[in-house]
């Protein structure tokens, strides 16, 4: 341990560099979410609809809500909503697994949201554009290529905090 320590002080002292390389891991599934979804989100799991109190599962573009048997899975809203405007109504991203067996939970935390017609959504959002020909959805993104760094660079304050001195890119 006092060799590697030792190893490390000669290192930067010397003025020996260290490179970092930085990974990324982004999960975007965009997509696959629907037109009327709310703009925003790269990922999403599920919608909850505070108005007709039912969820949609975004990956199996299924509709969820409860019927006479317990929960119905089903690609369209049952003939009770067809009435219903997706684009107008209100959708509370939700990503955790199986959210509608938390259903009370849900329709008393979000009721506020019942009849809220202000939500943009991705149809209407300047940051999705759809591709002529084509139903994907894409994102305007940038993304800044990741640089070495010297081990100058990991000044830290002597409180365990390493995130540099403030001076410098980061």
């Amino acid at each position: 341990m006092k060799k590697l320590l030792f190893v490390l002080l000669f290192a930067l002292g010397s003025g020996i560099h260290f490179e970092a390389k930085a990974q990324v891991d982004v999960n975007i599934n965009l997509g696959s979410q629907p037109s009327w979804g709310p703009a925003g989100y790269d990922y999403v799991d599920y919608y909850y609809l505070p108005d007709i109190e039912s969820y949609y599962y975004v990956p199996k573009k299924q509709f969820i809500y409860m019927g006479n048997n317990g929960w119905q899975f089903t690609n369209a809203l049952p003939p009770k909503y067809k009435g219903y405007n997706l684009y107008n109504g209100y959708k509370v991203v939700i990503n955790s697994p199986s959210p509608y067996l938390s259903f009370k939970t849900h329709k008393i935390k979000y009721a506020k949201y019942k009849g809220n017609h202000g939500q943009s959504v991705i149809a209407k959002s300047k940051k999705y554009t759809v591709a002529k020909g084509n139903s994907q959805l894409r994102k305007s993104v940038s993304y800044q290529k990741a640089r070495p760094m010297k081990a100058q660079q990991f000044k830290g304050n002597g409180k365990g905090n390493h995130q540099g001195n403030g001076k410098g890119k980061h």
